[in-house]
């Protein structure tokens, strides 16, 4: 039976995504067959030799587990100061009638446009001469400077959906505009904070190159960083190590999308957000 035309129209789609959903999952399917194979090749296979040693090196490691608690160190602080900032810079700029609004707005954007790549080299200098690289919380402040502008932006067009009445009520009543930011503005905005949040933490948690240039002790590597020592650092590629620590690497990503998959749905719409 030949199939109507509305029916191709609707497989084509599906059969691209399928396509490219395949392209994704082959490599995932790799880190996890070869995190636990024990002579894993650079191929997909099951495993031979069943083993869990690749995760037992990894976790056994003390810098390992430092690499890890210094990415969520610096992940974790990052996108805790860049929501309480995005917050207080978004509300004038959502409310208050600013002069040059929108040129401001456009700097922002332009701002989140630029490579990082493109300004490293004078960032380290600035660094150097200050004297504080190598060091996680000016690295961490810098990360924090990188994710404002496009994090303040996504703040301001939530706030820009909630209402000026519910604000004008609690005025009514007394509160101050700290009082009606935490009170009101807050609970209603919560789902876009959570955007805000998943997006600055998996930036950082996945950035290699600025700790790379800005950090030179190996115990203040993050995992991004210290992910690298696999790559022939002890004379041929530990793929099986690898992938152990690939698979663990992305595990807080996952955990926090699954934990907030229902806020950050609600996020990109804000349906419902007023009521």
């Amino acid at each position: 039976m030949l199939l109507t035309t509305m029916t191709r129209k609707r497989l084509i789609p599906n059969l691209v995504l399928i396509l490219i959903g395949l392209l994704f999952i082959w490599p995932m399917l790799w880190l996890f067959f070869a995190s636990f194979d024990a002579g894993a090749p650079l191929s997909v296979r099951i495993p031979k030799d069943f083993t869990l040693d690749n995760y037992r090196k990894i976790l056994s490691e003390p810098m390992n587990l430092r690499a890890f608690l210094n990415s969520f160190l610096i992940s974790f602080s990052q996108s805790v100061i860049v929501i309480l900032l995005s917050i207080l810079a978004a509300y004038p700029l959502s409310r208050f009638p600013l002069k040059h609004k929108g040129k401001i707005m456009y700097g922002m954007l332009f701002l989140t446009g630029l490579p990082l790549t493109a300004i490293m080299v004078p960032v380290y200098m600035v660094f150097f001469s200050l004297k504080i690289n190598n060091s996680l919380i000016s690295t961490t402040l810098f990360l924090i400077a990188t994710a404002l502008p496009y994090s303040i932006w996504m703040t301001k067009n939530f706030m820009d959906d909630v209402p000026v009445v519910l604000e004008e009520a609690a005025w009514i009543e007394g509160a101050g505009m700290l009082e009606t930011i935490r009170r009101v503005i807050l609970p209603v905005i919560v789902p876009g904070i959570f955007v805000v949040f998943i997006f600055t933490f998996s930036g950082s948690w996945g950035n290699f190159f600025v700790p790379f240039i800005l950090l030179n002790s190996a115990n203040k590597f993050p995992a991004s960083v210290a992910i690298y020592q696999f790559f022939g650092a002890f004379g041929k590629i530990a793929y099986g190590e690898l992938a152990a620590f690939s698979l663990l690497y992305t595990l807080p990503i996952a955990v926090f999308y699954l934990l907030s998959q229902k806020y950050m749905s609600q996020g990109f719409s804000m349906s419902g957000s007023v009521k």
